[in-house]
């Protein structure tokens, strides 16, 4: 195990090891902490694409950035510069912009370790906080996506829904963060010793000493002679990459989609032979995406590889947070599947016309009518033709690792063709390709199938009831992350 890896365990176990319940609070910062960098980028760079910043402006802040921030008064100087942008804008307009920048750009950046911590926090029943300089704007979309129960953060001020332009309050940086913290532990009636706090910069070190159980997270180099000084935990999450892919990215992604294009061209010398459609497409899974993958270096690590083949023809379901999730599931299955798309992938280049040959079923997300009509070929082939299905429950790719709801297609369908149902629980696809990059990253797709799931008894006014029970396992899964895989 990795110095990393050991330094994720050993967090996970302290987290575990803690007094359960709501009177332990869990204090995460948010711009270096939950995030690689900082939200605020993705405000101003959204703005410079707009042309919407003037000469003076951008000398301003280039000059706030050269000087770094350093004191109350270096971040006061910047927040003035936002706040100037704000002034007489709704505060509905930039919650809208918040929400939006997240999905497009800031979701990308989370760390998944911190996720993981989260997750063992909210396990253990404990609460979770976010505690941030930055404002509500920046913070709320993350804080909900993380399930937060509260969020500390610099308010602005705000007369009949538009913003003047001055803070409401204090702002949250460094004496002021460690203040709110205090205040907000004291009306939660909870023990500072007992709570913990995340944070990466040296501003922070008041908050992270006024907690029982300080982490320094992907420390800053003063924060983290502050954290060997004192002792504090260190935890370095893995580099989330810049906004422009390296080159070793752009090669890897080139060599991949070129082993997969060689094994396609392959299959359909072999498809051509035999005058099959269907041994086309079986080849161009098994053989494509073993070229593609064996060429890239990127490993894939499966528990429960032999659920994949046990209880065929089954209904296949998988969690969805990344574009390289079809690539996967191609070498996982190799043949004799077909699956589910929206009916914007039929358009894509190259993958439309393979998911056609492969007899994919695409169904406009907003007509159900349409949808229920599209998936009856698909019950036809898991009945009659021994065709498996795979289908990604939840209906579109997340932008972090939060599973969202599963919709019931998937389980009335097993139920209608009588077959099982086989979970196939991904994580790390997104750490590879997130669902907005067009490159890949190097790394390792990890991999749990569970054992076929059997529908015999199952009643269609119950799918909904079944569709929990199977998403509950998904998210013990993640969780509690099953070792042993295989490669």
């Amino acid at each position: 195990m990795s110095r990393a890896e050991t330094a994720r365990a050993e967090r996970l176990r302290a987290i575990r090891e803690a007094p359960p319940g709501p009177g332990t609070i869990a204090y995460f910062d948010y711009d270096g902490t939950v995030i690689d960098g900082y939200s605020a980028g993705a405000f101003y760079r959204k703005r410079l694409r707009e042309f919407d910043v003037g000469p003076v402006e951008m000398v301003r802040t280039v000059l706030s950035g050269m000087r770094g921030i350093r004191t109350d008064d270096d971040f006061k100087e910047f927040l003035s510069i936002t706040l100037a942008t704000w002034k007489g804008r709704s505060e509905d307009e930039l919650h809208a912009l918040g929400r939006t920048l997240f999905k497009e750009e800031i979701a990308g950046a989370l760390h998944p370790e911190v996720w993981e911590l989260v997750a063992a926090h909210q396990e253990q029943g404990h609460q979770v906080v976010m505690a941030s300089s930055a404002t509500r704007f920046q913070v709320q979309p993350m804080a909900e996506e993380l399930g937060a129960d509260r969020v500390l953060c610099t308010e602005l001020e705000v007369r009949d829904g538009v913003l003047t332009g001055r803070v409401a309050g204090i702002s949250l940086w460094g004496a002021g963060k460690a203040a709110a913290v205090r205040a907000d532990a004291e009306a939660q009636d909870a023990e500072l010793t007992d709570c913990f706090g995340y944070a990466n910069g040296t501003e922070d070190a008041e908050f992270l000493s006024a907690v029982g159980n300080p982490v320094a997270v992907s420390p800053t180099d003063s924060l983290r002679r502050v954290a060997v000084e004192l002792g504090w935990p260190v935890l370095d999450c893995a580099p989330r990459g810049g906004l422009l892919p390296d080159v070793a990215d752009v090669a890897r992604t080139a060599v991949f989609y070129g082993g997969m294009a060689g094994g396609l061209a392959a299959a359909a010398g072999a498809g051509l032979l035999h005058g099959s459609r269907r041994r086309f497409v079986d080849l161009a899974a098994s053989v494509g995406s073993d070229v593609a993958f064996g060429l890239s270096g990127i490993d894939v690590e499966v528990t429960g590889a032999e659920h994949l083949v046990a209880a065929r023809p089954c209904v296949f379901v998988f969690n969805h947070q990344s574009k390289f999730d079809v690539p996967v599931l191609m070498k996982l299955l190799r043949g004799s599947f077909t699956g589910v798309a929206k009916k914007e992938a039929a358009q894509i280049p190259v993958w439309g016309q393979l998911f056609q040959m492969a007899d994919v079923a695409f169904i406009d997300r907003g007509d159900s009518r349409q949808a229920r009509e599209a998936l009856r070929p698909a019950v036809a082939k898991l009945r009659d033709e021994g065709i498996s299905l795979v289908i990604a429950p939840e209906g579109t790719r997340s932008p972090t690792p939060r599973l969202g709801r599963f919709k019931k297609g998937a389980f009335h369908i097993a139920m209608q063709a009588e077959v099982p149902i086989v979970p196939v629980v991904i994580r790390n696809a997104g750490e590879i390709m997130w669902r907005g990059a067009q490159t890949l990253r190097a790394g390792t797709v990890q991999v749990a199938v569970h054992p076929p799931v059997d529908t015999t008894n199952w009643v269609p006014e119950n799918a909904g009831k079944y569709s929990e029970e199977i998403r509950d396992l998904f998210v013990d899964t993640l969780t509690h992350w099953p070792e042993g895989g295989t490669r």
